[in-house]
């Protein structure tokens, strides 16, 4: 996971470094054969390469952990109810060194569960629910890695880009104090320049936040998950006892 983000990192300053590169030939292209791309990448330019190099980077970086946390949380679903069976079976037929048999086959943060729990079986069924618990926790740490990160550039972004806009019209202002009159056509284009900061950091900001409730929304399915299946080992387990 860590190879996949430092990837998507380095590509993504790759990218920073050939849209500043390209600044002269969007300029040079006719109006009219501009396409999207081409218009959004001249208003990133006209933005300024201070804020907005930042700006672009908070959403290469987020972009970066979102797609490596949707990965790993896609690796970590498993077909709960399939393991179950699975391992309720083996602890019929084969005792509880073929349920952890079952579990060291299978991925996902549920199997380690379950695995953790008929390890320390042996100690009790207190002892097996303890260890469920902790090891839940554990896990729970796991999917939740990296998240925080996302969180702090869908705050950082729009804030820069606010930062920009403040520094824009600061910039403005001082034009017309050195000219001594107000001229809209003096201060337009730095009032442009600044609004732009803010228009691509709120862009980054809503980018980045669906992802986000993406993330959020799987690891609490999968934390469903977890705790419902602990509950059915724990009752496999009491029952396997009796």
């Amino acid at each position: 996971m860590k190879k996949i983000s430092l990837t998507l990192a380095t590509a993504g300053m790759f990218i920073l470094g050939t849209t500043t590169a390209s600044a002269a030939m969007i300029q040079d292209a006719p109006e009219a054969s501009k396409g999207f791309t081409q218009v959004l990448k001249e208003q990133f330019i006209q933005g300024g390469p201070s804020f907005m190099g930042i700006v672009l980077l908070c959403l290469i970086l987020g972009l970066a952990v979102a797609i490596e946390r949707i990965i790993y949380l896609n690796m970590a679903s498993t077909n709960s109810a399939k393991l179950k069976q699975q391992v309720e079976d083996a602890l019929a037929s084969g005792g509880v060194e073929a349920a952890k048999e079952v579990c060291r086959n299978t991925k996902g943060p549920v199997a380690s569960i379950f695995y953790q729990g008929l390890d320390r079986v042996g100690e009790g069924l207190d002892s097996a629910e303890k260890a469920v618990v902790a090891y839940g926790g554990v896990q729970m740490g796991q999917l939740e890695k990296n998240v925080s990160w996302l969180s702090l550039f869908i705050a950082i972004a729009p804030m820069l880009g606010f930062m920009g806009t403040v520094i824009g019209m600061i910039q403005a202002f001082q034009k017309i104090a050195a000219v001594g009159n107000l001229s809209a056509s003096l201060i337009a284009g730095d009032i442009q320049v600044a609004l732009l900061t803010t228009v691509f950091g709120l862009i980054t900001a809503i980018i980045l936040q669906i992802f986000y409730n993406y993330i959020i929304a799987k690891i609490d399915s999968i934390v469903n998950d977890m705790e419902d299946s602990s509950i059915s080992l724990i009752d496999m387990l009491a029952a396997h006892k009796k």
